[in-house]
């Protein structure tokens, strides 16, 4: 059967989270940086395992006026720094499996070694148990695979791709997709078909073990619903990411934070 994780980014205002939570099997857990605040963090974690949800922290570049999704340039200490500090704020809170980046740090660590390198000891120091999500045939995925981590490769429904296997920018029309119908054709033609069609028309190859839902979006609960429907109408087993993946061997992946 095949099977895959359906993930929500939460903990960031979106107001929808109690409503969320019933659909998806794992949550990426803002922690500080881009958005969250102890309040939030534990809210989140407690709704995750409400409804058996695998908990991450979704750390991102400190920049709330930009809400991290402006592109910024730092040493590679400070960011490694930075990235540490939101993982361990989460931890003061409660258990997690996962480390997702947020935003332009989770866009430029794709593509930048220096910056997936800095993304990779950060979650190698605290605690190398964690699985490491990033963008699929990434160079973040590449970098954790090689540095020993057990990382899980992640596909979007709700955003467009360029023909090189990169999200096209916000900033392009069509770049996000807004109706849950888009949505579910796109992660059926992952799942299923292990292709994508990419916002120039073209077809690319594409495979994850985790498909990423914003959960900051008006409609993210109902998106959610209908692609957990849809997915288990087409006979995909939709579990928890910490059960997916290529890196299992056979052995209990099942990473916390203490």
């Amino acid at each position: 059967m095949v099977a895959v994780d359906l993930n929500c980014d939460v903990g960031e205002g979106g107001g929808e989270e109690a409503q969320l939570m019933p659909w998806i099997t794992s949550a990426n857990i803002a922690c500080g940086g881009h958005a969250g605040d102890e309040t939030t963090m534990r809210a989140a974690l407690a709704l995750a395992g409400q409804h058996g949800v695998g908990a991450g922290a979704h750390p991102g570049y400190e920049d709330r006026d930009g809400f991290g999704r402006k592109d910024l340039e730092l040493p590679t200490a400070v960011l490694e720094s930075s990235i540490t500090r939101q993982l361990a704020a989460l931890a003061a809170c409660g258990d997690f499996q996962h480390v997702k980046p947020h935003g332009a740090l989770y866009n430029r660590a794709a593509v930048d070694v220096a910056t997936a390198e800095a993304v990779v000891a950060a979650v190698r120091g605290f605690n190398p148990r964690l699985l490491l999500v990033g963008l699929a045939g990434s160079v973040l995925v590449r970098v954790g695979q090689d540095r020993g981590l057990n990382v899980r490769e992640e596909a979007f429904v709700d955003r467009a791709y360029l023909a090189d296997g990169r999200l096209a920018p916000r900033t392009l029309a069509g770049a996000v997709h807004a109706v849950p119908e888009t949505m579910v054709a796109q992660a059926l033609s992952i799942v299923r078909h292990g292709e994508v069609t990419t916002i120039e028309g073209a077809r690319l190859a594409l495979r994850a073990d985790t498909l990423c839902l914003h959960g900051d979006g008006p409609g993210a609960a109902a998106a959610a619903r209908a692609l957990r429907e849809a997915l288990k109408t087409a006979g995909v087993w939709v579990r928890p990411m910490v059960q997916a993946g290529r890196n299992d061997e056979g052995t209990d992946q099942r990473a916390a934070t203490r």
